[in-house]
């Protein structure tokens, strides 16, 4: 008490019971920390979007494909959205084609939980993290 230190179960079911003696204020304040971190590793991963259009150039397509990696090793899923316009819609082995292209970009190992199929204004495939 003359230090202004408290007397702290920590472990209440060993036997003997584990006690520490320190402020009661940094002990509750490592605790909340503590349960914030679990909290935030417990999170749900989210759905991030990568959009790109069949007639991109490979420098563009390579930066959407960093950003996949990027998604992808934060722990994220990433739907990858082929955008076709017009004329485009109507070939759609090329569009597929351009979109395999796509996907051996990403550096990162990868599952694809959705194949590609049509939806939308395009192709839509979804992957993740292996």
């Amino acid at each position: 008490m003359e230090k202004g230190l408290d007397l702290i179960e920590i472990a209440p079911i060993a036997k003997p019971p584990v006690a520490r003696i320190m402020s009661f204020d940094k002990f509750r304040y490592e605790q909340d920390k503590e349960e914030k971190r679990q909290r935030q590793a417990q999170r749900p991963k989210e759905l991030k979007e990568v959009r790109i259009t069949a007639r991109a150039a490979q420098n563009d397509l390579q930066i959407r494909a960093k950003k996949a990696d990027e998604f992808l090793n934060e722990g994220h899923k990433v739907t990858v959205n082929l955008f076709l316009r017009g004329r485009e819609k109507a070939n759609k082995e090329w569009a597929l084609q351009k979109m395999e292209e796509f996907l051996r970009m990403v550096s990162v190992p990868f599952v694809i939980t959705m194949t590609p199929k049509q939806g939308g204004r395009g192709y839509i495939a979804q992957i993740t993290k292996k």
